[in-house]
């Protein structure tokens, strides 16, 4: 369901959009507005989700914080739950929507040209019945005045979207089918809220720690569940599937592992204080960080063999975390020094150049992942400390170039995930004050329209398969 503003005199898109905090290029794609954007006083706008929370100044009313943001009082009554007389104090944070849930009806307008002009489509194809399907109308005819609930149509995105939910009572995977917005549960009983899927590259298996720290692999065609191995604490383990969907590597105290989920075979090499272990695409080699001689962090590649053990990089700081080799295998991103502040950077591995991601405001940058061309980075930015804590949805390049917010989450902070065909990203959203999501979207960075797919169940994790 789209919300939408109506334009007051004098009113530029540059004002409504920093009004919610919102990126302008997201209310021009939501809009479908041509160059020079010129809007008038009395259209109406579809208004993405932006920074939605105000907190109270003195002498601020009801009424006042209405005007300002040119929406009626009700709205402001009925989402915070307002009692009469509708007193707010000063520092509290209320909830202020950037406009109503229906689109009125103006002469002239069809279904069709609604639809188009609001980006109910998928992959170019318009899809006007979802609004007379959504509103109930017997018939295509509709008249001014009218108001209509205005939806998003299906975004029709290759691949899976495996996420942790409770949607079926306690923690577990699902799949969610980005063409028709159908879910499927993965499994029963073996997830947890700390549950994170990791895809094989052939997108026929998933491994993830779930309920006890149990290491599980779950074949999808044939409903297959295979515990494989146990962690006392399954926080942080990051898993890494070989090139051909065989082996699953990870790190354990003292030693890296490798397991065939097909032989059941394991291979234990011997590597004290070893993490982020991960498959190079020549599928015999590894690179992992661990400690040197002298205790700083620092990246190694090894074969799969153990042998030919060498060191890449040359650092003298902090511990690099969240180590990540581009698809390419020419760049690793990884960030620094800790979670209170967290850093993005990335590594050249032609030439051992670093390159520092510019990031959010508070210097708090996490989940960042490669998109499957290894061309940008994805990745959440914690910032709006003076409205409560939300996150942007930024990309960057390679070398922390072009680094841009292409949408905005009310979480803390929250994963990311692309599209097998590097299109799309989807992300969390929800938390409420809270601090569990309880949405998913998905926002196109070229385009940036944020939709969401599923509301109303708390998600922890997500991640988009490699391919359909």
């Amino acid at each position: 369901m789209q919300l939408f503003y109506t334009v007051r005199p004098g009113e530029t898109l540059y004002q409504i959009a920093g009004r919610w905090r919102l990126p302008v290029e997201s209310l021009i794609a939501a809009n479908n507005l041509a160059s020079p954007y010129i809007i008038f006083p009395g259209q109406q706008l579809s208004v993405p989700p932006g920074v939605d929370k105000v907190r109270v100044n003195p002498g601020d009313t009801v009424y006042s914080i209405a005007q300002f943001f040119g929406i009626p009082m009700s709205v402001i009554i009925e989402t915070n739950r307002l009692l009469p007389p509708y007193t707010i104090q000063a520092g509290q944070l209320i909830k202020v929507p950037p406009g109503v849930s229906y689109y009125v009806v103006q002469p002239g307008d069809t279904l069709f040209h609604i639809a188009r002009r609001y980006n109910v489509t998928t992959k170019g194809s318009v899809h006007w019945q979802l609004i007379q399907s959504v509103n109930r109308l017997p018939s295509d005819v509709i008249y001014p005045g009218m108001r209509l609930i205005v939806p998003y149509a299906p975004t029709g995105d290759q691949g899976m979207i495996a996420y942790s939910s409770n949607r079926g009572g306690g923690y577990d995977l699902w799949l969610y089918d980005p063409v028709d917005g159908s879910r499927r549960q993965l499994t029963s009983g073996a997830g947890s809220p700390t549950a994170i899927p990791f895809w094989s590259p052939d997108s026929s298996r998933i491994a993830f720690i779930g309920n006890r720290g149990i290491l599980y692999v779950i074949h999808i065609a044939e409903n297959l569940l295979a515990s494989i191995d146990q962690f006392p604490d399954g926080l942080g383990v990051f898993l890494s599937w070989s090139p051909d969907s065989r082996i699953v590597a990870y790190a354990k105290p003292n030693e890296i592992i490798l397991y065939n989920i097909i032989t059941h075979q394991v291979q234990r090499l011997n590597q004290p204080g070893a993490t982020d272990v991960q498959w190079v695409s020549n599928g015999k080699t590894l690179l992992f960080q661990a400690p040197d001689s002298s205790g700083i962090s620092q990246l190694f590649t090894m074969e799969a063999d153990g042998t030919n053990k060498r060191q890449i990089t040359q650092n003298t700081g902090s511990t690099y975390n969240n180590v990540r080799l581009s698809p390419a295998n020419t760049y690793v991103l990884y960030t620094t020094p800790g979670v209170s502040i967290s850093i993005i950077y990335t590594i050249e591995l032609s030439t051992g150049r670093v390159f520092e991601v510019r990031g959010g405001p508070l210097a708090k940058n996490y989940f960042p992942v490669w998109s499957p061309d290894s061309s940008a980075i994805a990745y959440s930015a914690t910032a709006f400390e003076d409205v409560g804590y939300f996150s942007l949805v930024n990309t960057t390049g390679r070398q922390g170039e072009n680094d841009r917010t292409k949408a905005i989450s009310d979480c803390f902070a929250t994963p990311v995930t692309w599209s097998p065909d590097s299109r799309k990203i989807a992300y969390l959203s929800g938390c409420n004050g809270e601090g569990i999501a309880t949405e998913m979207w998905v926002v196109d960075p070229l385009r940036p329209v944020p939709v969401r797919l599923i509301a109303g169940e708390s998600i922890t994790s997500l991640q988009w398969s490699p391919h359909s």
